[in-house]
């Protein structure tokens, strides 16, 4: 990542630790498969799941701390405990460290308590492509792991970002342990930002009442804007049935992208959420200067869509939204542009 990118990163630190826990919960789910119940928050009951709280007063560790609500895929699950089978901190106490310094890694950001834990994971985390050894090895002696460097620096920023040893750990075997095969979805009538022909694709699940999707947009936006050149980007609709007007909403933006219009409407469709009945949404086509008879006739026509998308999320196991696809595989790190990138670039460098 160049420098202009990292400057502005010291400005997010925040926004990793709060959504760091959240991808946490939702990893542990995602390094077993993706059986077991559906684990969704958002529901149809009135009333108030996970209230916003401010964080403005909070320290960044104590806020990791308090913020363990699971996130993508989805933000409205419920948080499962599980057994990663790693050995507990405990049990490593008075094992010996290598701290050999790693060439390329800058760990000076890091106090003498976090540079231990840094190489002890990086000495007892499995190899990022599935071998018999650790991380350590093959960074330092397995060339052919393109991820390992990757892995590296994942964990490495994890660690600034006030993760500890288990956080990581279900972090790292969310990213590189995950049991999910990869999913096939059918994108061809999907509005999309990007050149079909990108290395990268993304594929979102959303719904546009939902209020976790919302705040997801402007960190989605931001990757495509220093990402661009590299992904493409996907939007399938999945009203998760907890909004009466989230169906309209999804046939509206579908409605807008025949006019060249998607990225207004779907830009229109979260500011002015949770007003998505057929009323609203004609009066944002005309204030958008659609046409708006054909905007009505593909409004109609768009039905069969959403409900096509929706059936492909049930296929691959969305339970809430936003569910975000990667190059086919489940995203299970945190609602941070830092992560992403990290991802989007790992997944350039090894398939090249």
């Amino acid at each position: 990542m160049d420098t202009s990118h990292d400057a502005r990163r010291q400005d997010e630190p925040r926004v990793a630790r709060v959504t760091l826990l959240r991808a946490v919960g939702r990893s542990r789910a995602s390094a077993r498969g993706s059986s077991g119940p559906a684990r969704l928050i958002e529901n149809a009951v009135d009333e108030s799941y996970n209230p916003r709280v401010s964080t403005a007063r909070i320290p960044g560790p104590f806020l990791l701390a308090f913020l363990v609500a699971p996130l993508l895929g989805g933000a409205c699950e419920k948080k499962q405990t599980t057994d990663t089978g790693a050995i507990t901190a405990a049990d490593r106490a008075n094992e010996p460290v290598d701290t050999t310094p790693l060439t390329g890694v800058d760990t000076s950001k890091l106090d003498a308590a976090k540079q231990k834990l840094f190489y002890t994971l990086i000495g007892s985390l499995q190899s990022p492509c599935g071998k018999a050894h650790s991380l350590r090895k093959s960074v330092t002696e397995d060339t052919s792991c393109k991820r390992a460097p990757f892995a590296v620096r994942y964990v490495l920023a994890l660690i600034e970002d006030e993760a500890n040893e288990t956080q990581v750990r279900e972090a790292y075997a969310g990213k590189y342990e995950s049991k999910e095969p990869p999913v096939k979805l059918d994108l061809g009538k999907a509005p999309r930002i990007g050149n079909d022909d990108a290395p990268v694709r993304i594929a979102e699940f959303y719904d546009y009442a939902c209020h976790v999707c919302q705040e997801f947009k402007p960190v989605l936006d931001r990757v495509i804007a220093e990402r661009g050149d590299k992904l493409v980007t996907y939007y399938l609709m999945y009203p998760t049935g907890n909004w009466v007007d989230s169906k309209s909403a999804a046939q509206a933006a579908l409605a807008a992208a025949q006019q060249g219009k998607f990225k207004d409407m779907h830009a229109t469709l979260f500011a002015r959420s949770p007003a998505h009945n057929r009323e609203a949404v004609m009066g944002y086509a005309k204030e958008l200067g659609l046409d708006l008879d054909k905007f009505t006739a593909a409004y109609e026509q768009a039905a069969p869509q959403v409900e096509s998308d929706h059936a492909q999320g049930e296929k691959v196991g969305v339970r809430g939204t936003p569910t975000v696809f990667l190059n086919e595989r489940r995203y299970t790190g945190p609602h941070s542009p830092k992560y992403l990138e990290m991802w989007i670039d790992e997944e350039v460098a090894v398939n090249r």
